[in-house]
């Protein structure tokens, strides 16, 4: 399949909804300016049926409430690849859910394939090689250029296909309900704003730092923010993170005390270095008593606790390589924490740990527990 429509036009939109309205199936992506804009927003969505592609522009088409019928019906599956991003952007911007969903990328990590980006899936199932050179591109340019629209058409042609290959893989291993209880669970996801509390919570490092340190970080992040918000840029191209982080764990005193200051470029340096001095001074005359102190959610786990982690890790491991599953899928890390920390003796108990699956109990519930009396009995 090649070619695609462009819908510009809210009557295209109302026409398109309604050739779509018998159709079981549809794939769907979306392209977004986070990149290039303080504040992101979907520039482009794409739908495929499995013989035509449409980009719908929602720069120029705002009204989507022949849409989101079509997407939240749960009689209708919508296959999305990598599909998170995308269905917190379509609630965030549009207020649009999916009622029945098909992530691809979640499949083929479930199939056990370590490759499962969109490129190298259609590369290993169909021979099919995708141009990525738009990946990085500022969508919410217009015009789109030719090769922009064909780009983002192509990144839907062939999804339907590889859902259909993709599960059928699935039934031959037995997982497909594996997948589609994650899939029911992923429809759920929305944007988390960062509301009013303080930057530094979403700056990567920052526990490390000590309160005053902290505060000067904070007083960097607030600067760095407010002149992002004035260029329309994201934060991270006006100063890196990192480079802040470094501003803040020096306390330079001088312009000339950041010269080595990694991504700190001799332009960013003449351009900001006065404004970073300031915010360290700021940040610096903060009273002892109105420090930030960086939340700790809970201390470290008592050897007792470690141990059970250690050895569930171990168990972890050696099942996973059984069933060619990564073993962050088969059992994040955190998953296991909350089990050694509380403990379960039975399924009914193991099941009322917050964020279990019910195909995790089933594959491994039984088997955990009885590792875990085993360890008893030899403790």
């Amino acid at each position: 399949m090649t070619g695609y429509c462009l819908i510009e036009e809210p009557q295209q939109l109302e026409q398109l909804c309604a050739r779509l309205a018998p159709e079981a199936e549809l794939a769907l992506d979306l392209e977004a300016d986070s990149l290039h804009h303080y504040r992101e927003k979907v520039c482009l969505l794409q739908l495929s049926t499995r013989d035509t592609t449409w980009l719908i522009d929602p720069l120029k088409v705002s009204d989507f409430s022949a849409l989101a019928p079509l997407l939240a019906d749960p009689g209708r599956l919508v296959v999305l690849h990598g599909g998170d991003y995308d269905i917190r952007s379509l609630h965030r911007d549009f207020g649009m859910t999916v009622g029945q969903l098909f992530d691809t990328m979640i499949a083929a990590q479930f199939c056990g394939i370590s490759e499962f980006g969109l490129a190298a899936l259609l590369r290993g199932s169909f021979g099919i090689e995708l141009d990525k050179r738009f990946q990085k591109a500022d969508w919410s340019q217009r015009p789109l250029t030719a090769e922009m629209a064909d780009y983002a058409a192509h990144d839907t042609a062939h999804l339907l296909e590889l859902a259909n290959h993709l599960r059928e893989r699935l039934l031959q291993l037995g997982r497909l309900d594996w997948v589609a209880e994650e899939c029911s669970l992923l429809i759920h996801n929305r944007v988390t704003e960062k509301g009013n509390g303080p930057l530094f919570l979403h700056c990567k490092g920052a526990g490390k730092l000590k309160p005053r340190n902290l505060a000067v970080l904070e007083a960097l992040l607030q600067f760095r923010d407010n002149q992002a918000r004035e260029l329309d840029r994201p934060p991270f191209k006006v100063l890196p993170a990192e480079t802040l982080l470094k501003v803040a764990e020096l306390l330079p005193k001088t312009v000339r005390d950041m010269n080595d200051l990694p991504g700190l470029t001799p332009r960013l340096l003449k351009r900001y270095g006065e404004q970073l001095l300031e915010r360290v001074r700021q940040g610096c005359s903060v009273p002892e008593a109105d420090l930030p102190r960086y939340p700790r959610t809970r201390g470290e786990p008592n050897p007792g606790i470690k141990a059970r982690i250690t050895q569930m890790k171990q168990w972890r491991d050696h099942i996973s390589t059984q069933l060619n599953l990564a073993p962050g899928l088969l059992a994040p890390n955190w998953l296991l924490e909350r089990i050694a920390e509380q403990q379960p003796e039975t399924l009914e108990q193991l099941a009322m740990i917050q964020g279990i699956r019910r195909w995790q109990l089933e594959v491994w519930g039984e088997g955990l527990l009885e590792n875990g009396a085993k360890e008893k009995q030899t403790a």
